[in-house]
């Protein structure tokens, strides 16, 4: 299919910037790029195999949201294989990046990905261009670092540069994972996620049942990845997707017993484990954090569990059944200010809305219904 213009102007833009010259570190104040917009957002991303889009809320001050828009990404859904609510079977699949100023989504039936500016709950299409692999269903940003995972085939992660809003390939850095996967791949088999560490100097890859393992990459100042990963076998059985506690500790879901654990970084890229705890559930895959808590989705008896840590970084059960959700409960995302759970149910099209209280209390706000079956990626502003 043909892109947008900017593949090769963005390619030309790394070039120019060199890999010895493009510095990492933190976005500074972000101004909108066209217009005012100062509405807070939830965004969903379709998925749809006959062409992928991205649906727009408005998220008021209590919660709720409001259908504001849809918006085309110019490439397509696809469905990986096996899966019934989690067409992606991963996490990030869609993310705000640039300080909320741009968002990204995955055409995995493309094998690109779609840069929109974002203005409130608007978007305007600004770019597409290719993964640089199959099947792409995660992304993940550091600074002005961008990273794709693409789960089909062997597997690969590809970096780029966020240049005045638009993605360039940093030449040289496509790594493969050297897995042996179809395309699409197997919803237990395709990696899952994949994201920076706070620090910015590693790149952290989980491969679901393919090695049932985290890869990590080291990350160089000039954005320039280790030739190949150091490799932590994980606790349990299917690594899924993660997060990070106060602390930079990797805190995941391993979904073979619906357990989450904690890990530390250490500086050689390997990961020590710090505990490990079951909730007792069906398939715990998605992990968001919000004040110290963790809220896994357990697509397989559609409830959100509540976590927090100990002093030394162990995960800790607080609530099994911290909310009941909807069939299929898979991808979730929490406000910036922390205050609110928004929950995708693949497999019954709808988002539920969570107040997020003491200790990690969900109190359920609403429900929207009529999100396409089955929708996965999900993220808020």
């Amino acid at each position: 299919m043909k892109l947008q213009p900017s593949i090769r102007g963005a390619s030309a833009v790394a070039l120019t910037l060199g890999l010895g010259l493009f510095a990492s570190g933190a976005a500074g104040a972000a101004t909108p790029k066209w217009g005012p917009g100062s509405q807070h957002a939830l965004f969903v991303e379709t998925d749809a195999s006959s062409g992928n889009s991205v649906l727009s809320y408005y998220r008021a001050s209590d919660g709720t949201i409001s259908f504001a828009g849809s918006y085309q990404t110019g490439g397509n859904g696809a469905t990986a294989a096996g899966a019934t609510a989690d067409p992606l079977a991963s996490q990030s699949g869609l993310t705000l990046v640039d300080n909320n100023n741009e968002l990204i989504a995955t055409n995995p039936g493309s094998d690109t990905v779609t840069v929109f500016d974002v203005n409130g709950t608007s978007l305007r299409q600004v770019q597409q261009i290719s993964s640089q692999g199959l099947f792409p269903d995660s992304i993940a940003s550091n600074g002005r670092f961008v990273a794709v995972l693409n789960a089909g085939g062997a597997g690969s992660v590809a970096e780029y540069a966020l240049v005045n809003g638009r993605l360039a390939p940093l030449p040289g850095q496509v790594r493969s994972l050297g897995l042996s996967n179809a395309t699409p791949p197997d919803f237990h088999h395709g990696p899952g996620q994949v994201g920076y560490t706070p620090n910015g100097q590693h790149l952290i890859i989980t491969t679901k049942l393919s090695t049932n393992a985290y890869d990590v990459f080291s990350v160089a100042n000039n954005g320039v990845l280790g030739a190949s990963p150091v490799v932590t076998t994980a606790v349990n059985p299917l690594p899924f997707s993660f997060v990070f506690d106060g602390a930079g500790n990797v805190v995941a879901t391993e979904a073979s017993n619906s357990s989450l654990t904690t890990y530390h970084v250490n500086a050689n890229g390997s990961l020590t484990s710090l505990g490990t705890v079951s909730d007792g559930g069906g398939a715990l895959c998605w992990n968001s954090s919000a004040n110290g808590y963790f809220f896994g989705s357990n697509a397989g008896s559609g409830t959100i569990s509540t976590f927090d840590e100990t002093s030394t970084g162990a995960p800790q059960l607080v609530n099994a059944t911290g909310a009941t959700a909807h069939a299929g409960t898979t991808d979730s995302v929490v406000s910036p200010d922390g205050k609110f759970l928004y929950v995708e149910s693949g497999g019954a099209g709808t988002v539920d809305a969570f107040a997020i209280g003491s200790r990690g209390s969900l109190t359920q706000i609403e429900t929207v219904f009529n999100i396409p079956l089955a929708s996965e990626g999900i993220a808020a502003s």
